[in-house]
């Protein structure tokens, strides 16, 4: 899950994965040590549903119609969609932002992506929410500082952007908000809940990225190959190059089909809304700094730190974070449900928001609710 995207491709998060992958294949890597200590949380926990079982549903026409085309669209429920910038840090951050009136949703991207990802959710969701979609610094139309020319080891962490949402709902939203994630922007909604629990209301994971390249989950023997072969893309004109080949349309079609499972979903609106920001000044530099970030907090490590109620949702096709890990997440005593999507890949919220509009909204009416009755018994 507001802009177009600011790196070539939506799962980078996935494509470094495809470039160590593939690139080093000769590694001699063991790929069970990469189910980690999460394979012993798996078990058969009652609560788990799947949303093919459950009551929700929505009328495809309230997507349908719904296109992006210029500063503001429209979608068959009339609500204006807006765009905005607001100064971060002496940095432009590019938001969009539609409703007038019910609790505050802040929509995440992934890595790669922007809040135009989010193009079939924000006016749905406008019915009775305050919603708003932002571009993470370095991603779709907000800024994209080099690092390297400020003398940082590095900007991109999901700390720095942690910090940046949790800004954004006291700077912009002034109100605490239920925060919705895709892929890497889960890592986001968790760090920035676990640095700030007063703001976060409750997160919903759509497909939230395992972190599979961390080098905790890498073999000892594995991880300076990992280290040289992240080097040698970040400080060497092999990585820009790498950048070049897929800062292609062709590339970042066939890319979203590996992660879509119904790739007639993968329009050319979708490539291009993924792919211009891409093509901006600074995007390569974002993309190298990222793929080489494999340190930094987990899920498993931030899910116990969270006090808000988090509902986990996991598209069952997804190629890049097998659905059978993800069901872990599900014994973490702050998730109140794991939900599985059926026939659906990585971008739940792009691919199937027919699923997932009423999944959040179910979700927020029912917290919404608890948290109101509270502060009312409270006062």
């Amino acid at each position: 899950m507001a802009t177009s995207s600011t790196i070539c491709t939506y799962k980078l998060d996935l494509w470094s994965h495809k470039i160590i992958n593939r690139t080093s294949s000769s590694i001699p890597f063991n790929n069970k040590t990469h189910h980690f200590s999460l394979q012993f949380l798996i078990s058969n926990r009652a609560s788990r549903i799947s949303l093919s079982n459950c009551n929700f549903s929505i009328s495809n026409s309230l997507v349908d119609n719904f296109s992006v085309d210029g500063e503001a669209h429209k979608s068959s429920f009339q609500f204006e969609v807006k765009t905005s910038i607001w100064n971060w840090r002496g940095y432009s951050i590019r938001y969009q932002y539609c409703g007038s009136s019910g609790p505050a949703l802040v929509l995440v991207h992934g890595f790669g992506a922007n809040s135009d990802h989010w193009r079939k959710n924000i006016a749905v969701l406008a019915e009775g929410h305050r919603v708003y979609s932002i571009d993470l610094i370095g991603y779709g139309y907000s800024d994209k500082p080099n690092p390297r020319e400020l003398g940082l080891n590095s900007l991109y962490t999901f700390e720095t952007w942690a910090s940046q949402l949790n800004d954004f709902c006291t700077d912009v939203v002034k109100d605490q908000a239920f925060i919705i994630c895709n892929s890497i922007g889960g890592l986001v909604g968790l760090q920035a809940a676990v640095m700030k629990p007063e703001i976060c209301r409750g997160i919903i994971l759509l497909n939230i990225s395992l972190r599979m390249l961390h080098i905790k989950k890498q073999p000892w023997y594995g991880r300076p190959l990992i280290k040289s072969f992240q080097s040698l893309l970040r400080n060497t004109a092999l990585g820009k190059f790498f950048f070049r080949a897929v800062a292609t349309p062709e590339s970042v079609r066939n890319i979203l089909c590996q992660c879509y499972y119904d790739t007639s979903q993968v329009t050319d609106e979708l490539v291009d809304a993924i792919l211009r920001p891409g093509l901006e000044p600074g995007a390569a530099e974002v993309f190298l700094e990222f793929i080489c970030y494999s340190g930094g907090p987990l899920p498993e490590e931030l899910l116990p730190q969270v006090k808000c109620p988090v509902l986990v949702a996991w598209g069952d096709k997804d190629p890049w974070e097998p659905l059978e890990l993800g069901r872990a997440y599900a014994e973490f005593e702050s998730v109140e449900d794991f939900i599985v999507l059926p026939n659906v890949g990585h971008c739940p919220q792009d691919e199937a928001p027919h699923l997932v509009n009423p999944l959040v909204m179910s979700f927020v009416a029912r917290h919404a609710t608890r948290s109101d009755s509270l502060s009312s018994a409270a006062s």
